[in-house]
């Protein structure tokens, strides 16, 4: 079964639209919930991860989805791994999603700002994510979601400790709040670690491209709240809206008119170079091509780069990961093909931008 995703698009989440796009990739909100009467996933049984795939599947097809448009259902299990790949590539399911043959599923709309998966840690993870510094608009409709379900099921809930899940991290409110963020002037800087030493002062987790366990590939960090306990959802949020990432986004402001005024050279060299081996380059891997893409944006942001639009860039992003390289292909690809079909990919893409 293949996924009928629109690959060729970046979907919500590289969108480049929103307040502060130039430093805030997206806004994400994400709900971990558990239905009442049910083992949690890491102790059901397939017959019972079976019924709660079917569970989910009427639920969920009864509600109405927050934007207002339409849903695809998607048995996980039954997808290929490439196409399971694909959609953790686009941050629509997790990673730890793409493994097993057990019972599971997701559900996303066709701008993939909504999706819910189920059997994944918890019976539910219900996550909208929003084009720039929008959490305010990805909660609301995270919340719509929730209020909806809570009609149609019982939550596992305890009094005293809110919304009991899987991992003891999310008990409480169960709200995971997370920020992609492009930081290469803080990178470049060595100002990234200031970032993360007040992360940890306020009991923050700075994480990768793909979440918890992965590398900050292409300078893109997400920062995100570690325990759900103790504060209530409005809190979390006041504190990412009014203290957390606005800090953040005038630190990297910062190092980037730093850069402008004293490094300019550096600045431009640091741009030019990426281009010149994006542009020529016949052999590439993943990770060097999100650097060399991260600095083509920052160069384009700052306008020392003026001929390639931003969402060029976003799409190379995205398109330049293994799943979708060889979507765009048309077959799967050895790993020892891959580097050469992105340098093609990239360079064609670029052909198009006078340069």
């Amino acid at each position: 079964m293949t996924a009928p995703i629109n690959y060729s698009g970046t979907g919500e989440w590289l969108r480049n639209e929103g307040p502060d796009h130039d430093v805030v990739v997206s806004s994400r909100v994400r709900l971990a919930r558990n239905l009442s009467g049910f083992d949690f996933v890491n102790r059901a049984d397939r017959v019972e991860r079976t019924h709660l795939v079917a569970l989910a599947r009427e639920h969920l097809n009864a509600c109405t989805d927050p934007f207002g448009l339409e849903k695809t259902w998607m048995e996980v299990d039954r997808l290929e791994v490439l196409d399971r790949c694909l959609l953790a590539e686009r941050h629509l399911i997790s990673k730890d999603m793409i493994k097993g043959s057990e019972p599971r599923a997701v559900m996303v709309n066709t701008a993939e700002s909504v999706s819910v998966m189920v059997n994944e840690e918890d019976h539910y993870r219900i996550q909208a994510i929003q084009s720039g510094f929008r959490l305010t608009e990805a909660f609301d409709a995270v919340n719509n979601l929730d209020d909806q379900l809570d009609e149609k099921v019982q939550y596992a809930f305890h009094n005293r400790f809110g919304y009991l899940t899987a991992c003891p991290t999310n008990v409480g409110t169960g709200i995971r709040i997370s920020v992609m963020l492009h930081l290469p002037a803080l990178t470049l800087t060595g100002e990234i670690e200031r970032v993360r030493r007040a992360a940890r002062d306020m009991v923050l987790a700075i994480r990768g491209f793909y979440g918890e366990g992965t590398d900050a590939h292409g300078d893109l960090y997400q920062v995100s709240n570690q325990t759900t306990l103790g504060k209530s959802e409005a809190e979390l949020l006041a504190e990412f809206n009014e203290r957390i990432i606005p800090a953040v986004i005038e630190y990297e402001r910062q190092a980037r008119q730093v850069m402008v005024s004293k490094r300019s050279t550096v600045l431009e060299d640091r741009c030019y170079r990426a281009l010149g081996i994006l542009t020529h380059a016949r052999i590439i891997k993943a990770a060097e091509a999100m650097k060399l893409l991260s600095h083509l944006r920052l160069g384009i942001e700052l306008g020392r780069i003026t001929t390639i639009p931003v969402s060029t860039v976003n799409q190379l992003l995205l398109h330049c990961q293994p799943a979708h390289l060889q979507r765009i292909v048309g077959h799967p690809l050895h790993q020892s093909k891959r580097s050469a079909a992105r340098a093609d990919l990239i360079r064609t893409a670029l052909s198009d931008c006078d340069l």
